[in-house]
């Protein structure tokens, strides 16, 4: 088959054919590669297939020229084994064509969150989750490793009152009784300061709980250091998080909208002030359209810049100078 064929190009080596198309699948093919920044994905979770392979995935970020990707957590103890992960990858690809060049790209421009999803076994042992969160974010941050140093923020965590028992999540209404829901909120909390005590920004997590969500962070006093991640409200909703000093967060899913809905979508994305923004995959869940249906990953992004970059009139180009600014000044990264 044609499409199992690697591609030759040294910028490409290495890459299925197929893959190395999806890479410039937007509507102008003869652009040069933009510096995407992707402010939200899950390696650990990325789906290996013929097509895209972890270090394929990584291979093609650092040839395109990535200059920002953030790695998110989502439970207390996770942080030491997705980084390993990174390492192992890594290792793999340094035998390959180009692939020292391409580990020390990746090196400079990845990132970690460590942070805790509100999961209902979490939520019932928060305390001991949050202080195990909070040992394993000081041990990356003593540690001697350069790479393993490389914390910026905390989650991603939230509230989540999205009730879905047959999918990813397996969340059930019913096991959300008062008491589940006053504790879920306490979990929030208890991360929201212990990113005050740590003064890391954080990844807050927000699906069908956009009352809750602003009461949290409005408590807190500190919203100006909160990214609402892979937003799914209005511009209502939007201008209450943007009062509090929150940045708003797109995904693929902003490609989603039905005809009907779709200038609805576009006058949301054109809404946020420009240093406010961030985009991400969240993959690999959410690809944008056309690649919707199919696992994510970061390479997708470029379709999601394309639709907000249109939506807000300026080119695809600029807004990578805007976003990846505006990680930068967020996250504190010099």
């Amino acid at each position: 088959m044609i499409f199992e064929k690697k591609f030759k190009m040294p910028r490409f080596a290495g890459l299925t054919l197929r893959a190395v198309l999806v890479l410039f699948k937007a509507p102008r093919f003869d652009r040069m590669p933009d510096m995407y920044s992707d402010t939200h994905f899950h390696f650990k979770s990325l789906r290996e297939d013929e097509e895209w392979t972890r270090q394929g995935v990584l291979r093609a970020m650092a040839r395109t020229g990535f200059k920002f990707a953030l790695d998110i957590g989502t439970d207390c103890d996770d942080l030491l084994s997705r980084q390993e992960l990174f390492e192992n990858t890594f290792a793999l690809m340094a035998g390959e064509e180009g692939g020292m060049s391409d580990v020390a790209a990746c090196k400079n421009f990845l990132y970690f969150s460590a942070g805790i999803w509100p999961d209902p076994d979490s939520i019932k042992k928060r305390a001991a989750c949050v202080e195990t969160l909070k040992k394993n974010i000081l041990d990356a941050k003593a540690s001697s490793d350069p790479f393993r140093k490389k914390i910026c923020a905390l989650g991603e965590c939230g509230l989540d009152h999205h009730w879905n028992p047959s999918g990813v999540d397996k969340r059930s209404q019913g096991d959300f009784d008062a008491a589940m829901v006053e504790a879920e909120r306490e979990l929030f909390m208890a991360q929201l300061q212990l990113a005050k005590e740590l003064g890391l920004p954080v990844i807050v997590h927000s699906r069908d709980a956009a009352v809750e969500t602003l009461e949290c962070v409005k408590e807190s006093g500190y919203g100006g250091r909160c990214v609402i991640h892979c937003y799914s409200y209005g511009v209502d909703e939007a201008r209450k998080f943007l009062d509090l000093g929150c940045v708003i967060s797109f995904s693929g899913s902003v490609t989603y909208a039905k005809k009907s809905k779709m200038e609805e979508t576009r006058a949301l994305a054109a809404y946020i002030p420009q240093e406010r923004i961030f985009l991400e995959t969240d993959a690999p869940y959410l690809a944008p359209v056309p690649m919707r249906g199919k696992p994510n990953n970061p390479n997708y992004i470029q379709l999601t810049y394309d639709f907000v970059a249109q939506a807000r009139g300026v080119s695809a180009r600029r807004l990578c100078e805007i976003v990846e600014e505006n990680a930068k000044n967020f996250f504190d990264m010099a």
